[in-house]
């Protein structure tokens, strides 16, 4: 879908002609199932809804000129989207009405799913004023959702009303543009003040990620792994690229592995890394309360 090489930002954008999806569709479809506190329709107040190609058009590009707009391309086969939708969902009904999730069963809606170039599952836009301005695939941590959602809220004009500090906008903006050196001067100061701040603890943690894989070839990070099992900076870099390429599970579990087979300071070296991913899912993650409870008992 994009350069294989990672970034410092899991974000994609570009513009996507949807002048075909001002038509028509091509058949009637059924009405959506709609889910929050009201009955849909492009003026309503649900905070997620199911649109098809015969609805999109009212519920999010219509909507998207007065509320951002989140589309979410899912199937029911799929089990990653099965990871990243309920997240989504909880952090839409949470906004409160500042955003709206939109959900499309893209074995359904093939013909949106074209439109949008979807070549992978599960993908999320973000549409603003009736056009995507953002975007990223794969299963990303809470912390990063939340980062996310901020700044498309703040490209539709809206207000975030969780974060308090203008300090951590400040630096959740430098980080989702790459500049990681403000962002790092950005939340240490934040953490100078208040040393517990989970956000930019996490925030933090992602600036380190983004340094670790700069510039790396994904394929090529993984085959060497595979290669060398036993290199531990190889199996670190993978963990770090399984992470920002939305396969979190799949990181803790290659370090729990590793920690399994290792002892003293190179088992402490892949503990730390470990613990550092987890600062980047946050506390209320579900895969990190079971990795956690996986390398509790590789520890001991």
């Amino acid at each position: 879908m994009s350069d294989p090489r990672i970034t410092p930002s899991i974000f994609t954008r570009g513009a996507v002609d949807l002048s075909a999806l001002r038509t028509p569709a091509p058949s009637p479809a059924p009405a959506p199932a709609q889910t929050g506190p009201s009955d849909g329709g492009a003026g309503s107040t649900a905070t997620v809804i199911d649109v098809t190609e015969a609805t999109f058009q009212a519920e999010v590009l219509e909507r998207s000129l007065s509320t951002p707009v989140v589309v979410d391309f899912w199937a029911e086969w799929c089990e990653p989207c099965k990871q990243l939708s309920p997240v989504l969902e909880r952090l839409a009904v949470e906004g409160g009405g500042a955003w709206v999730l939109a959900k499309v069963d893209v074995d359904a809606n093939p013909r949106l799913a074209q439109m949008f170039r979807v070549q992978g599952i599960p993908m999320v836009y973000a549409v603003v004023g009736g056009q995507p301005v953002d975007a990223f695939s794969g299963v990303v941590p809470e912390a990063q959702l939340r980062q996310w959602i901020q700044a498309v809220l703040k490209a539709g004009g809206a207000s975030v009303a969780e974060t308090a500090d203008p300090r951590l906008d400040e630096a959740d903006e430098s980080l989702l543009n790459g500049d990681l050196d403000a962002a790092e001067q950005a939340y240490r100061k934040i953490l100078a003040e208040v040393p517990s701040d989970a956000a930019a603890e996490a925030g933090l943690a992602q600036v380190g990620l983004a340094r670790r894989v700069a510039g790396s070839d994904p394929q090529a990070v993984l085959a060497a792994a595979a290669a060398a099992t036993d290199d531990l900076d190889a199996q670190l870099l993978a963990a770090d690229v399984e992470v920002l390429g939305g396969m979190a599970e799949q990181a803790y579990e290659r370090l729990v592995g590793l920690v399994r087979r290792t002892a003293g300071e190179d088992r402490e070296k892949v503990r730390q890394h470990l613990v550092g991913l987890f600062t980047i899912a946050g506390p209320d993650d579900s895969a990190v309360a079971l990795a956690r409870r996986a390398l509790a008992s590789a520890l001991f």
